[in-house]
């Protein structure tokens, strides 16, 4: 069954008041009790296959099956190409640069595709410099103002809690001094998000994280929207319970990043707000209603 969903855009003086309609969950859970837990694997990698490999490792993990990190790495670096190269670009009316050759090796020399040459201190200076992939921040960057399209949510810090956590690959990154420039002067907007996939990008290249598997089962597997927690029980060697938690749980909790970052945008660019929603990039289709003629 196709989950969708819904966003309402409704004026509330000159901002926007959004209306989120989410779909109903699905029952894991009820799916996967009883099942082989190789066969749960495999399933779960198949029913949500946005960020499939994240979702199979955790499960193996959580479960006591061999785990391997690195399909949940190449995931990761293809999703975040494809964004920075063909999506974005696409969404902001530009040309989508070549991908770089070779790109799937995730080899250092990819870093001058990313940020150019040289060592990035100064966030404005680079964003002006035409190096790297600078051009397209830029662009997102020049679409809103300081303080538009942003969301101050709570830091990530229990991902098994459904409610408004900071749970992106911006989160991951908000200690980068890059960040840290542009949350001073813009916010958690736009462009400390975009900024964020970018430096995700590049701690996948350079330094990536591996998975934790805490006391009581909990699996957190790092994924390409944020970081993917799962916790599931054995019981005469079939699945007797299995919980899992999204990113996307997160962010479209009450009071998370979505509904936030909708309703700091005024309503006069409510035109932006599919742009604003593919940052933030929710796993499920979206539809969008309200938007106001040009």
């Amino acid at each position: 069954m196709k989950q969708v969903l819904g966003i309402g855009l409704e004026r509330h003086g000159d901002m926007i008041a959004p209306k989120l309609v989410l779909p109903a969950p699905m029952p894991v859970g009820e799916v996967m009790r009883g099942r082989d837990p190789e066969a749960v694997a495999q399933m779960m990698g198949r029913l949500f296959n946005l960020c499939g490999a994240a979702q199979s490792q955790a499960v193996r993990l959580s479960l006591g099956l061999p785990a391997d990190d690195d399909d949940t790495r190449r995931e990761i670096l293809r999703d975040h190409m494809a964004k920075l190269f063909l999506f974005w670009p696409k969404a902001l009316g530009h040309a989508s640069p070549p991908m770089p050759e070779g790109w799937q090796r995730a080899q250092p020399a990819l870093l001058r595709d990313l940020w150019g040459m040289g060592e990035i201190r100064d966030l404005d200076a680079w964003l002006v410099s035409e190096q790297g992939l600078s051009p397209l921040i830029s662009a997102i960057d020049r679409l809103f103002a300081p303080h538009e399209a942003v969301a101050r949510v709570a830091d990530l810090f229990d991902p098994m809690l459904k409610m408004a956590q900071e749970n992106s690959p911006a989160g991951r990154m908000a200690f980068h001094p890059l960040m840290k420039q542009a949350e001073e002067t813009r916010g958690r907007g736009p462009l400390w998000r975009a900024l964020g996939r970018l430096l995700d990008l590049t701690r996948i290249i350079t330094r990536p994280a591996g998975p934790v598997l805490r006391p009581d089962n909990t699996a957190l597997v790092a994924a390409a929207r944020g970081t993917y927690a799962l916790r599931g029980h054995l019981a005469g060697g079939v699945v007797e319970t299995l919980e899992r938690v999204t990113p996307t749980d997160h962010l479209l909790a009450p009071g998370g990043a979505m509904e936030l970052s909708l309703a700091t945008l005024p309503w006069r660019k409510a035109g932006l707000a599919a742009l604003v929603v593919d940052i933030l990039d929710p796993c499920i289709a979206v539809e969008i209603k309200g938007v106001p003629h040009a």
